[in-house]
């Protein structure tokens, strides 16, 4: 009986810990009774972690994760450390800080952009943006805490814009919609998904996430509402994939059929993006300023899509040559990559480059759905082992810039100090143990 009590009372926690319309303050109590109920196991668990990821997406983009329920996730799958990364918002930050601290888990902050990259030699490529050329994904890690609210006045900036075009994409949606009596309102569908009142961002997955929840309402029946989709796109699914979502447990199928249509509708309902775009040197320099490690996030070519939401498409991978020795001479620190996404011959020709021109590597698997394993197996591999260490750099980094903003491992005095000599000072002070 009390075993079947205490069972109930997790179950109770999680709840709440998940739920993102819950406060950040009743989530963190939450958060501590859990680890209450873990105390037979805590330090079992420090000692296996093996894992370590930067690339988390929480409830301030898009994710079924509250911050708290993300660093909980991550250090109950076996991570080491977690970094929280959302798209043009570092709104959870402090509750991913806290919670890191009540489990005493070391974690990163950081947030992704978009950057337009007109006026450079890399105008007019593909680069790592599937929807959009002339347009890259860019992250911030390590932010000083100090700078959470200049960033922030900066984001907000950037998110009134982002929202004038996420209107405009739900009158796209309505057009398609239409015939299949369905619709989505951007104020009454779409904004709720988000957590767009407490600094989160809004996103074209959430767009696409209102128009799933309205197909589905308009018809249940899980053969019809692919059929719709079908229709709607013009793309037929094949039938592996029908058959992966008709049979989809209920908590993974809306985030399936979401990852059907951003790989296949999108391209009907996407509008460039323009006015809510930094340019690329002037995201290297909003970076230096927050005291934060700007960094290209690497995508590679994409044959099949580990995520099920990018179709096969050609990215960096045909002048990846140039584009790292433009980004060394726009002043990016680091390049973020997935080892669960890409090749080994990818993931070799990028280390390779990094080591060429003097980028520091960062682990960043993207986990913004609940079918996403925190953990990176294909990081257990060798030739990633450097991975853990920067990361604690990166940890290391981020103490060193909150207490003073331009004390990180970028900083000017720092500059003649070789990198990996830097990675060793620095993943000292942020606790690595191998």
């Amino acid at each position: 009986m009390a075993e079947h009590g205490r069972a109930g009372e997790l179950e109770e926690l999680k709840k709440i810990l998940f739920d993102a319309k819950d406060s950040a303050k009743k989530r963190l109590c939450a958060l501590s009774s859990l680890k209450e109920l873990h105390a037979s196991d805590v330090d079992a668990r420090a000692a296996e972690a093996r894992y370590v990821n930067n690339h988390i997406h929480t409830c301030y983009s898009f994710s079924p994760y509250t911050p708290s329920a993300a660093v909980y996730s991550a250090w109950t799958s076996g991570l080491r450390t977690a970094g929280i990364m959302d798209h043009d918002s570092i709104g959870g930050a402090d509750e991913f800080i806290k919670a890191g601290e009540i489990l005493s888990m070391p974690v990163t902050v950081g947030c992704e952009m978009r950057v337009s990259v007109k006026g450079t030699p890399l105008e007019g490529r593909r680069l790592n943006n599937p929807d959009q050329i002339s347009c890259a994904y860019v992250a911030m890690h390590g932010i000083s805490h100090k700078a959470f609210s200049y960033l922030e006045s900066a984001l907000a900036e950037k998110r009134r814009a982002r929202n004038i075009r996420n209107r405009r994409m739900c009158e796209r949606i309505n057009a398609l919609a239409k015939p299949f009596g369905a619709a989505v309102s951007f104020d009454t569908d779409v904004a709720p998904l988000s957590e767009c009142e407490r600094g989160g961002s809004i996103t074209e997955r959430h767009v696409l996430y209102a128009l799933a929840r309205a197909i589905c309402e308009m018809y249940p029946d899980r053969r019809e509402t692919l059929s719709v989709i079908e229709r709607m796109s013009d793309t037929p699914l094949g039938e592996k994939k029908r058959e992966s979502l008709l049979s989809a447990p209920d908590e993974f199928y809306m985030y399936d059929l979401l990852g059907v249509m951003k790989s296949g509708l999108i391209e009907k309902i996407y509008i460039d993006a323009d006015d809510e775009l930094l340019g690329i040197a002037d995201f290297v320099s909003l970076a230096e300023r927050c005291g934060a490690v700007s960094a290209y996030a690497y995508l590679g070519d994409v044959g099949e899509s580990p995520t099920g939401d990018k179709k096969a498409q050609k990215f960096e991978d045909d002048y990846i040559e140039s584009l790292f020795s433009e980004l060394r001479r726009l002043g990016f620190n680091a390049v973020t990559y997935m080892p669960s996404r890409n090749t080994p011959e990818q993931l070799s020709r990028v280390m390779a480059l990094c080591e060429k021109y003097g980028f520091f590597q960062i682990s960043g698997e993207d986990i913004n759905s609940p079918r996403q394993s925190f953990i990176c197996r294909a990081a257990e591999k060798p030739e990633f082992e450097h991975l853990k260490k920067a990361t604690y750099a990166l940890i290391g980094h981020e103490i060193c810039s909150t207490e003073n903003i331009g004390g990180g491992m970028f900083s000017e005095s720092l500059r003649g100090l070789p990198l990996n000599e830097r990675i060793e000072k620095f993943a000292k002070i942020g606790g690595f143990r191998p």
